[in-house]
């Protein structure tokens, strides 16, 4: 059974920083991909970036220049540098981690921009 557990979270001004853990329960070698996505209240769950296992990834347009993911294969965790926060990143942060018996789901971590 897979368990990601996220950490890092928090209440942050607009312009500020947070760093998001996703430690993973097993290795991080077996899966092809891991990322982040995050849902704003009343909105669907949106996606934010991806790290794949050759170490490429993927980011969506309104994290791109702000936003770095980076992984750490010796501490099965992947983690992802927030920048330049704004209110609209206000969000609850999911991990996420696929592979053939995947995807599976942290439980999540609140991130609220505010002033």
């Amino acid at each position: 059974q897979v368990q990601l557990m996220e950490s890092g979270g928090g209440l942050v001004q607009p312009g500020g920083s947070l760093r998001l853990s996703c430690a993973a329960s097993g290795s991080i070698l077996s899966f092809n991909a891991m990322g982040w996505y995050r849902q704003a209240p009343g909105n669907q769950r949106e996606y934010v970036v991806t790290i794949f296992s050759t170490g490429s990834t993927n980011y969506a347009d309104s994290v791109k220049g702000r936003f770095t993911i980076s992984r750490d294969n010796a501490k099965n965790t992947v983690s992802l540098q927030m920048n330049n926060l704004k209110p609209e990143d206000t969000a609850v942060y999911y991990c996420y981690a696929a592979n053939r018996g995947g995807p599976y789901w942290g439980q999540g971590a609140q991130v609220t921009v505010s002033s």
